[in-house]
């Protein structure tokens, strides 16, 4: 699943190392700019200094034209804009729509605009959703790097996060996939037995996302759970007959 970020128009060259740095505390390494103003901003004193050691984001990274080019690989565009534009996607805060997102398993990259500016109406209205970090009435404007970052824990977050280290030889976690399958299976079990009632299912399911999410599952406890649900199927068959 393609994580990636992309910085248009980037105006100060600091701003891409800190970005850089911002990216690597939470696990990615996908950054490309689009039409940057300095050609060489990767390679620059300031860049450098700023990425505090996370030079291998800065070495990955890839410098292109258009926003066409930086889209490759990926299916839904998340804008980083601070407030909604008429005729535009619709507008969420990250916690409200990235969880959700993030059992999608599509690949997704998130926008930024230019320091100056912000981002183009045309840019905007690419996009599948912007996403809008909640600030302060009298006072929203955020540092580039700051709202990346900001941007980036939530979206690690809905991925499942980090967690506690593992023991050496640890069980790796399920993937976005294989969680939303597991839901889904959940989702028709809790429709059997009458738990859930598929006209009025109010905010069961994102609740029973957002528990699994938390529990950080791997792949073994995603096979449990997808017996249990199974069972519960069986059961309420059984039952009806």
């Amino acid at each position: 699943m393609t994580t990636r970020f992309i910085l248009i128009r980037t105006s100060h060259a600091g701003n891409v190392g800190a970005a850089a740095r911002a990216m690597k505390v939470m696990g990615f390494d996908d950054l490309v700019l689009v039409a940057p103003r300095w050609d060489d901003v990767l390679r620059r004193d300031e860049t450098i200094q700023r990425a505090s050691g996370a030079t291998e984001v800065l070495d990955k990274a890839r410098i292109v034209g258009t926003l066409d080019e930086a889209l490759d690989g990926v299916s839904y565009l998340c804008a980083t804009a601070m407030t909604p534009r008429d005729f535009g996607p619709p507008t969420f805060t990250p916690r409200e729509h990235l969880p959700a997102l993030a059992q999608s398993g599509q690949g997704v990259a998130f926008l930024f605009g230019s320091e100056r500016f912000g981002m183009s109406n045309e840019d905007v209205y690419r996009c599948h959703a912007a996403i809008s970090i909640p600030t302060h009435p009298d006072y929203g404007s955020l540092n580039l790097a700051a709202a990346l970052q900001l941007v980036a824990y939530e979206w690690r977050l809905a991925l499942g996060g980090f967690g506690p280290p593992k023991e050496p030889g640890g069980a790796p976690l399920a993937d976005a996939q294989a969680v939303a399958g597991m839901l889904a299976h959940w989702e028709q079990a809790l429709v059997d037995v009458g738990f859930l009632d598929p006209k009025a299912p109010k905010k069961l399911m994102p609740r029973l996302n957002q528990l699994f999410n938390r529990a950080q599952l791997t792949p073994e406890e995603i096979h449990i759970l997808r017996g249990v649900a199974k069972a519960m199927s069986q059961a309420a068959s059984g039952l009806r007959r």
